[in-house]
């Protein structure tokens, strides 16, 4: 019998639960993250400077009466994270060599943001089209929206983690592509980073035949985490750039990924995070 099928789901007393109180404050720091990704979409375009995208994050969050959480956080001072055509997460804006210049017809984009609103943290991502980018890429993209919904759609009570992962595993390897294990999802709430880690596969096995398996953490009610598969157009692996925050798909294959913040309701899931403008995935009609 498959290890797998014998193990019983587990939980975690160190998973933070979170009644309507939680649930409102995450509304209102979801909707502005997303909010702040609508007003980026009609700035995402040929020759826009990464630098120039952050600035108006900083300012639109700021002029909304709240936070970037981002800016302080460990040393970092932005406010967007910016990550373009290879670069898998944490791309710097207006650092060189990856954001240091204009953004070209036919780049794609992560673009990731989080605020703070009245202590509630909302974490977001998207992926942007630079001009027209290539069929490969556009499917990429697509590929890695459906598998994060692939995700989202399985979350409810007595499911698992490793039930999120397989589900957003089987999605994205059908098509092609490989998962990133090396970054995840995780918990948030009045804090940034806490338990949960949500990893975005059910298993693997890695270059020494060793096997590893996603937690089996069964989900309960009033449970908050994001889920943020990145997803590679070819292997993998992960390379670190010097600046400490860049990662960069080792073999420089294109990546893409999505994110959304939700909750754990009593009967499946609240998505804290969806755009106000129905603006979720690329190609954006900007009216």
């Amino acid at each position: 019998m498959d290890n797998d099928m014998m193990e019983a789901p587990s939980r975690s007393r160190l998973i933070p639960t979170y009644g309507e109180e939680g649930f409102q404050g995450m509304r209102a720091a979801g909707k502005l993250a997303a909010s702040c990704l609508d007003m980026i979409a009609g700035e995402v375009k040929p020759g826009v400077d990464t630098a120039d995208l952050d600035k108006l994050a900083y300012e639109f969050i700021c002029d909304h009466g709240a936070l970037p959480a981002t800016v302080g956080y460990r040393g970092y001072r932005h406010s967007l994270c910016i990550s373009p055509n290879h670069v898998i997460c944490h791309g710097i804006p207006g650092l060189k060599p990856i954001n240091g210049k204009p953004m070209r017809d036919g780049d794609i984009a992560n673009i990731d943001v989080t605020v703070i609103v009245d202590g509630w943290h909302g974490d977001t991502s998207r992926m942007y089209f630079v001009g027209e980018p290539n069929v490969k890429a556009r499917r990429l993209v697509d590929t890695t929206f459906e598998a994060m919904w692939k995700g989202i759609e399985v979350v409810r009570p007595g499911a698992t983690l490793r039930d999120i992962g397989r589900a957003i595993q089987t999605h994205a390897e059908a098509e092609g592509f490989s998962i990133v294990r090396d970054f995840c999802g995780h918990g948030l709430g009045r804090q940034f980073h806490i338990s949960p880690s949500v990893v975005h596969y059910a298993e693997y096995k890695d270059r020494l035949g060793n096997k590893h398996m996603a937690p089996n953490t069964e989900l309960v009610e009033g449970m908050f985490f994001t889920i943020e598969p990145m997803i590679n157009a070819g292997k993998p692996d992960v390379r670190m750039l010097k600046d400490g925050w860049t990662a960069v798909t080792r073999d420089r294959s294109l990546t893409a990924q999505f994110e959304h913040s939700i909750g754990v309701t009593a009967d499946g899931y609240e998505i804290f995070t969806g755009s106000p403008a129905g603006l979720d995935r690329p190609p954006y009609a900007i009216g």
